[in-house]
């Protein structure tokens, strides 16, 4: 952090947002965080974070304001809804929800008409890697921006890389969680594979740990599969469906297909529909209830 304090408003106490409230109080910052469910904010009062009622009351005098909120509709509720005017000006807004990159660049010049910047951070890594600032950090943005918050964005991560103007951090975001979705599946759907052929799970994870097939982000989501146990998840189900559908939708308007993506969208949507959408995106190694066919010889729905 630098020489001297920094104060931090961070927005959204999820996992993520938590686990980044915490580096940056170990790195010196001052921090003043708020969450819609005030239970997840008691633990980072004992961290040593204030603890605000309002949005309004957690950005007020903040230097920089740190939102991880869900997605694109939870930000335009926050930074356009309770904080309209009420952003300190000069102050400096570093989005690490996943979003497109045009709500990105949409929010950048909305923000800046009230003499805010902002600086999309896209970070990868699970909660217990941000509590630990070993987050890696995709920035992107107007430069001095960036420059000005270079010492938050090192709190929270191991690895800072500066992508340039708005949008690109975005975009690089959803195609790694595109990976990590479609991988999720994959592994998900060997395990389907051996116990359909009578071979206990147990035995293909423990192969798979020590092969060339694993790697570190589908050896985490392994344990959840080991265990049959997705909560508390690290990357819940509904945000990966969110992440894939932002992804298709954004390939869709730039004349790219992306038929494995709308695959696996399809596998999450069932996961949505089965209400285990809090669950760890992993839980897909589950059995989900397939939808009846239709018997009225109608046609298809919209």
């Amino acid at each position: 952090m630098s020489e001297r304090p920094t104060s931090i408003a961070v927005l959204g106490l999820g996992g993520m947002g938590a686990g980044m409230a915490r580096a940056l109080i170990a790195a010196g910052a001052r921090v003043t965080a708020y969450n819609r469910s005030p239970d997840k904010a008691v633990p980072l009062r004992e961290a040593g974070a204030a603890i605000a009622a309002t949005p309004a009351e957690a950005v007020a005098g903040a230097e920089v304001v740190l939102l991880s909120l869900a997605d694109e509709a939870a930000v335009e509720q926050v930074l356009f809804g309770a904080l309209d005017g009420r952003l300190p000006p000069g102050a400096v807004v570093v989005d690490t929800s996943t979003v497109t990159p045009a709500f990105a660049v949409e929010a950048e010049a909305r923000l800046a008409k009230a003499g805010v910047r902002r600086v999309e951070a896209c970070v990868l890594g699970n909660p217990a890697m941000a509590a630990k600032g070993e987050l890696r950090v995709f920035a992107a943005g107007a430069d001095a921006a960036v420059a000005d918050v270079r010492h938050v964005l090192e709190a929270i991560g191991q690895d800072v890389r500066v992508l340039g103007p708005t949008g690109n951090a975005s975009a690089l975001k959803l195609a790694f969680n595109l990976m990590l979705g479609v991988q999720i599946i994959g592994l998900a759907e060997a395990v389907t594979f051996v116990e359909a052929m009578g071979v206990d799970r147990g035995v293909l994870l423990d192969v798979f740990e020590r092969s060339g097939w694993r790697s570190p982000v589908l050896s985490f989501r392994a344990q959840f599969m080991r265990g049959r146990t997705y909560r508390p998840a690290a990357f819940r189900a509904t945000l990966m469906h969110k992440d894939l559908r932002l992804a298709i939708q954004e390939a869709q308007a730039h004349g790219a297909e992306l038929p494995v993506t709308g695959s696996a969208l399809d596998r999450y949507a069932a996961v949505l529909e089965a209400g285990r959408g809090d669950d760890d995106a992993a839980t897909v190694a589950e059995p989900t209830p397939r939808a009846e066919p239709a018997t009225d010889g109608g046609g298809q729905g919209p």
